[in-house]
């Protein structure tokens, strides 16, 4: 059984405070974009193979798509193994997903190849045990979501908007910059509620102009060419340009293909990881 595990980007990514285990309370607009890896899983007599079509993505359990069979056969104590075979097209430590997208593949196929037929919540419950973006992979599209990224608000479609995405020759750490980021030096908070209201009025200028992610200036402190691409971006006809998640991906949305694929074609001059996509 195969399926698309799609990419995620930031509208927003609020930090709203900090629970007693470390854990940093969100409100983040999440939103689906079709860059997608593929994964494709059949049972075998016993155990878990992996096999990825890059030499650099581990293939035991420190991916998470390994963690994510191995969590699903023994929370339904499932004998059978499976053959996971994951073909990457989304960058790696980029900020867009693509661990815990290829996790939410492996649960979703695994419920129906094993016909346990488990709810959607269950499944994204389950998810939440793997990394806190794991629940909104399961459900995809337009999502608002909140806590540590287990509640969940579908919100009207923001689908068929043009953007471009650069990742620079570097990944960056989740962990390391929630440790680094600090709630108390934060002035402006992302205009979250609005950018809601305009999503649901399908106001696409607003949303791109109005952008914006709290953990970007620590990943930009550290990595100044961050900045560099986002002005690039924007000098090529962006309405407007954000990192997504902890970075370092940026992606500009634009209202004209050819802006669009023109940006492309510069980006890709000075960078590889370079993506010319839509919102779905």
């Amino acid at each position: 059984m195969k399926v698309k595990a799609y990419a995620k980007i930031n509208i927003a990514l609020d930090v709203i405070g900090k629970r007693e285990d470390g854990y940093h309370l969100l409100r983040m607009i999440m939103q689906c974009i079709d860059l997608y890896d593929v994964v494709e899983i059949e049972k075998i007599s016993s155990g878990i193979q992996l096999k990825c079509n890059k030499s650099y993505v581990p293939t035991d359990e420190r991916n998470l798509a390994y963690k994510a069979a191995k969590l699903f056969k023994e929370t339904y104590k499932i004998e059978c193994g499976v053959c996971i075979n994951l073909e990457k097209n989304i960058p790696v430590s980029a900020g867009l997903a693509g661990g815990s997208t290829d996790a939410a593949a492996v649960l979703k196929v695994m419920n129906k190849l094993f016909n346990i037929n488990v709810s959607e919540n269950e499944l994204m419950e389950l998810g939440l045990k793997l990394g806190a973006d794991v629940p909104y992979c399961i459900v995809g599209g337009t999502a608002l979501c909140e806590g540590i990224g287990e509640k969940l608000t579908k919100l009207k479609p923001f689908k068929d908007k043009i953007l471009v995405l650069v990742k620079p020759p570097f990944g960056v750490s989740t962990k390391e910059v929630y440790k680094a980021f600090d709630l108390s030096k934060v002035v402006f908070h992302p205009k979250t509620e609005e950018l809601i209201s305009n999503i649901e009025k399908d106001n696409f200028q607003f949303v791109a102009n109005n952008m914006k992610n709290l953990l970007e200036n620590v990943t930009l402190g550290r990595h100044r060419v961050i900045s560099v691409i986002k002005e690039d971006i924007n000098d090529s006809g962006a309405i407007g340009s954000i990192m997504s998640g902890s970075g370092p991906t940026v992606f500009g949305f634009f209202d004209d293909m050819l802006k669009a694929q023109r940006c492309y074609e510069n980006m890709k001059k000075k960078y590889v990881d370079v993506f010319i996509t839509r919102t779905i």
